[in-house]
């Protein structure tokens, strides 16, 4: 075949863009040049790569595989380009970085200063929950992970960065929440908190199963013997906490997530005896895997500057 790469980037393009006219602007060339280039692609495969349907560009299955495969040479060249242009002494290279749902608030934060002063290193961030973020670290998708529950099964390497506490957290007052529930004043201990039986009276929103913070809730339920009342199961911190604030019940809440709600009275924190849960932060690799030195230069950086990170939080 003699395909060359601007072919592969005009065929990508129109792919992304859906049309041969929109690629030909977003490549700054002409339409005619675009369709072009894009035939004389095509002629060089044995079966369709496209059709056109309704005057709108639609891939082959056959087409799709290529596109799927094209995509990583041109990243590849993407990132030969980029070197090319850095001086010397220049640190290169791209950090793989899968983060649990709750860990968005921090990741950012771990960045931000090592990419002031490493500005040529790239970055892949995912967010997931924590089964599928163990599942890309242990299947070497991923360089990197944060998280707060260690997978144990794993052989790996980890820096423990701030505290992660979790608090049950509700819209309304105390006074509001005394009145829904007849027998409450049986649930006050000494130390002014309720006992964990008081879950059983409060409609419960859970994050979904393979979630960290759902585990932690869950063992939380167990370990105190709870029958608890849970009609809601959202599949993010972020759903959970709206739902919170519109009056749908109470959960267990990483505090990380929810301070400037906190702050603003839009939800409050009902003290309970065995609450706050806590664990800790940690930036997880497989000891086994071979790090790109971009990935072992940011951890070399977070084992210093990590506190940076908790002053902002605290």
């Amino acid at each position: 075949m003699n395909y060359t790469l601007s072919q592969l980037e005009i065929f990508c393009s129109v792919v992304e863009m859906g049309s041969v006219t929109e690629a030909a602007d977003k490549l700054s060339l002409t339409q005619p040049a675009v369709s072009i280039q894009l035939k004389n692609f095509q002629k060089q495969f044995q079966q369709p790569l496209y059709e056109i349907i309704q005057q709108r560009f639609q891939l082959t299955d056959y087409g799709s595989e290529i596109y799927q495969n094209a995509l990583p040479i041109l990243e590849q060249v993407s990132q030969f380009n980029l070197k090319l242009r850095w001086p010397k002494d220049t640190l290169i290279g791209k950090i793989r970085f899968s983060v649990v749902s709750t860990g968005k608030y921090i990741a950012p934060f771990l960045i931000s200063q090592f990419v002031e002063l490493e500005p040529a290193v790239t970055w892949q961030l995912d967010v997931s929950n924590k089964s599928q973020v163990v599942q890309a670290l242990e299947q070497q998708k991923v360089d990197l992970t944060l998280m707060s529950i260690l997978p144990y099964h794993l052989e790996i390497d980890y820096i423990r960065l701030m505290p992660n506490q979790l608090y049950l957290v509700g819209k309304r007052s105390l006074q509001e929440l005394q009145s829904q529930v007849l027998d409450f004043e049986s649930f006050v201990t000494k130390n002014a908190t309720y006992n964990p039986k008081i879950l059983e009276k409060l409609p419960l929103i859970l994050r979904e199963s393979g979630s960290g913070t759902r585990t932690m809730m869950e063992e939380f339920i167990l370990k105190h013997q709870l029958r608890v009342n849970a009609p809601f199961e959202l599949t993010s911190n972020e759903a959970v906490k709206q739902a919170v604030m519109a009056g749908l019940g109470y959960s267990i809440m990483p505090l990380i997530g929810i301070k400037q709600e906190l702050e603003m009275g839009l939800l409050q924190v009902i003290p309970v005896d065995g609450l706050p849960l806590s664990t800790f932060w940690y930036v997880v690799w497989l000891k086994q895997k071979k790090l790109n030195p971009a990935t072992t230069v940011f951890l070399e950086f977070l084992k210093v500057n990590s506190h940076n990170t908790e002053e902002e939080f605290l």
